[in-house]
């Protein structure tokens, strides 16, 4: 989505509105009106209703085209369009030849031999499919590819063809810091002679251990050359420290550096005290009035902390839930919410399971009411091959604890 000249969204509670927003509501309703709702699962695919990239919708739209047993056709004439359009439309059709769809299948195997944006659909299929499924296609892409200006920068399926592909970035010829001591990563942030490169690639390593309390007192000398910014990464290991960096982080607020002054600010919001609810409650109706999509997840999270005392938040939670098109934030209302105040979830918990967000999905796993419906949704889940395996792994030990185990 072009945020400067951004598609205009249907109605929240319209078939339209719903599946554009991939609301789990849109996919049960489109189910029980395929007819007139496959053109909006076609345009869903033509056209990118995320909000960001970080948003998810291929699986949910090519779950859609199979289970209301639309035609692969006009998805596979996607493929022509730009680089954006073939993308969407390459990624639900990888998942529908997972579930079965030879046409999908045959439709991108063609398209890699005659399409013009042949090398990023092979490689998308080389990560998605077994190898099998496109392990004769060598010869056409030793033929393709001698007519391109510049050689492909990923290893799959180049190396299994005996491509040679373009030399990696400096960044990912470093050597790994991983075998580094926390002690000696600190001490490569402490010392001045440290490369900024080499920082960011010890705040990596630190991001994947547990939280470093000596990382507080270097936190001022790890500012971009320009003193603009912080080094890439360090507000995530700020972060990871909690209550830790509160103390320092009143001082850094006051600081006359603006970057380190903002990531004060910054972890002191995330760790607000009794008396942050009410200005969080502000900020929550503010980016409410405003019709802010990007960062109130944020701001929930952050009330989820004062349970029960933040129920004050929870209409404006039920409101985000329901009118945000940034799908990604979803999981953050309904978590909040569960935590502030559970009253009246089990439809939503149940509406999950047809998200578009794994996240989502996974949230209706465990906590939707055991009911027929409910049971039978999750297996399906569990079944699915173009389910990710987190989802299917989930669904499966719901219904062993709600059913058993299945027999063999």
């Amino acid at each position: 989505m072009n945020d400067e000249n951004p598609m205009p969204y249907a109605h929240p509670d319209s078939t339209e509105g719903l599946l554009q927003r991939g609301r789990g509501l849109g996919a049960v309703r489109a189910l029980q009106d395929p007819g007139g709702s496959a053109v909006f699962v076609y345009d869903g695919i033509r056209r990118d209703w995320r909000w960001d990239g970080t948003d998810d919708r291929s699986l949910y739209l090519a779950r859609l085209v199979r289970d209301m047993e639309l035609s692969v056709a006009p998805v596979v004439a996607m493929l022509e369009g730009d680089e954006e359009a073939c993308s969407r439309a390459c990624e639900v059709l990888e998942l529908l030849a997972l579930a079965g769809s030879g046409e999908a299948r045959e439709g991108l195997r063609a398209y890699i031999r005659e399409g013009e944006h042949w090398i990023r659909v092979l490689e998308s299929v080389a990560a998605a499919w077994p190898p099998e499924w496109w392990e004769d296609l060598r010869d056409t892409a030793h033929t393709r590819i001698g007519a391109e200006a510049e050689l492909p920068d990923s290893a799959e399926p180049w190396t299994r063809f005996g491509v040679r592909a373009q030399s990696r970035t400096s960044l990912l010829a470093r050597p790994s810091l991983a075998g580094l001591s926390t002690a000696e990563l600190l001490a490569l942030l402490a010392d001045g002679r440290t490369e900024n490169a080499t920082k960011t690639d010890a705040l990596r390593a630190l991001n994947g251990r547990e939280p470093a309390e000596g990382l507080i007192p270097l936190v001022p000398l790890l500012g971009t050359p320009c003193g603009h910014r912080p080094l890439p990464l360090l507000r995530r290991a700020v972060e990871r420290l909690g209550v830790l960096a509160v103390p320092a982080a009143r001082d850094w607020a006051r600081d006359d550096c603006p970057w380190l002054a903002r990531l004060g600010a910054y972890i002191l919001a995330e760790q607000p005290g009794p008396d942050g609810l009410p200005g969080l409650i502000d900020e929550l109706v503010e980016q409410w009035t405003e019709q802010s999509w990007c960062g109130p997840d944020r701001t929930a999270r952050r009330l989820a902390r004062f349970g029960p005392d933040a129920a004050e938040a929870v209409p404006y939670l039920r409101r985000f839930w329901l009118h945000t098109p940034h799908s990604y934030e979803r999981t953050a209302y309904l978590e909040a919410r569960a935590t502030i105040d559970r009253g009246g979830l089990a439809s939503v918990y149940t509406e999950a399971l047809w998200d578009c967000e794994e996240r989502t999905r996974l949230l209706g796993v465990a906590s939707a009411p055991a009911s027929p419906e409910v049971l039978g949704r999750i297996a399906v889940l569990r079944d699915d091959p173009m389910e990710t395996p987190e989802v299917r792994a989930a669904a499966g030990a719901r219904l062993v604890t709600a059913t058993g185990p299945r027999l063999p």
